[in-house]
């Protein structure tokens, strides 16, 4: 039985819950700008290591929200000497997030409404 809890446990899903991408990388943003790598690392680290950024997802993300006006970006060194993107949020992208947070907040309370209900 502690074999099948152990496995549980290992099979835990960490994909970023749908949806949820842009406002992660929105909200890590605005903390600092930041390379790809760094925002995938910093989720990870502070979520406690319960969602994985898939470095696919992430970087059609950015694309996307650079596009939308919600990020800018430049070319940089970083301090192991390599080129990076760096990226950061734009005065849009600030009020985006603000939406976002506001949506997902009202939507998690739905939730947990739901899963409190009784029969």
């Amino acid at each position: 039985m502690m074999r099948d809890c152990i496995v549980c446990a290992m099979d835990t899903n960490t994909d970023v819950i749908q949806g949820t991408l842009d406002m992660l990388i929105l909200k890590t943003l605005s903390l600092e700008p930041m390379h790809g790598f760094g925002i995938a690392r910093r989720v990870e680290q502070i979520s406690r290591d319960v969602f994985r950024v898939n470095p696919g997802s992430l970087l059609t993300a950015l694309s996307r929200l650079e596009r939308a006006g919600w990020l800018d970006s430049e070319w940089r060194e970083t301090a192991n000497s390599r080129r990076a993107k760096y990226y950061k949020l734009t005065r849009s992208g600030k009020r985006q997030l603000e939406a976002e947070t506001t949506d997902w907040t009202r939507r998690a309370a739905a939730v947990a409404r739901i899963l409190k209900s009784e029969a």
